[in-house]
């Protein structure tokens, strides 16, 4: 196919009209914008109001991250019920029994993940 120069006319207008604009607004907030003052407490990480302890270095238990890609997996699997929600009518029965076995798979998934103890933050 030949993409001739009015199929990429109006992408690099916007690119280029995205670039000025991003480039107007932060040269503004540079020469407008309120200067920050530094200092010591300005400088401490910030921990939901309490004072810093340790080492930045510490190390996490594996439990946690294990809990959290959980978390993320099954998550993501229920987002997938969305799509199928919104043409539950189409589909017919084939469609819900599809998505019973789905349903079943990550219940299978679930309990086994908690027999084997790893929702268990002992």
């Amino acid at each position: 196919m030949n993409y001739g120069l009015t199929t990429w006319f109006p992408i690099v207008v916007t690119l280029g009209l995205t670039g000025l604009v991003v480039g107007g607004m932060v040269t503004v907030n540079r020469l407008l914008g309120p200067r920050p003052v530094q200092s010591a407490v300005k400088g401490e990480a910030f921990e939901c109001g309490n004072p810093t302890s340790g080492s930045a270095w510490g190390r996490f238990s594996v439990r946690f991250y294990l809990t959290a890609l959980l978390f993320l997996v099954f998550d993501v699997e229920v987002v997938f019920l969305y799509p199928w929600a919104a043409e539950l009518r189409t589909l017919g029965m084939f469609g819900f029994v599809e998505v019973l076995v789905y349903i079943g798979i990550l219940t299978v998934g679930l309990i086994y993940a908690w027999q084997r103890g790893a929702l268990d933050w002992d």
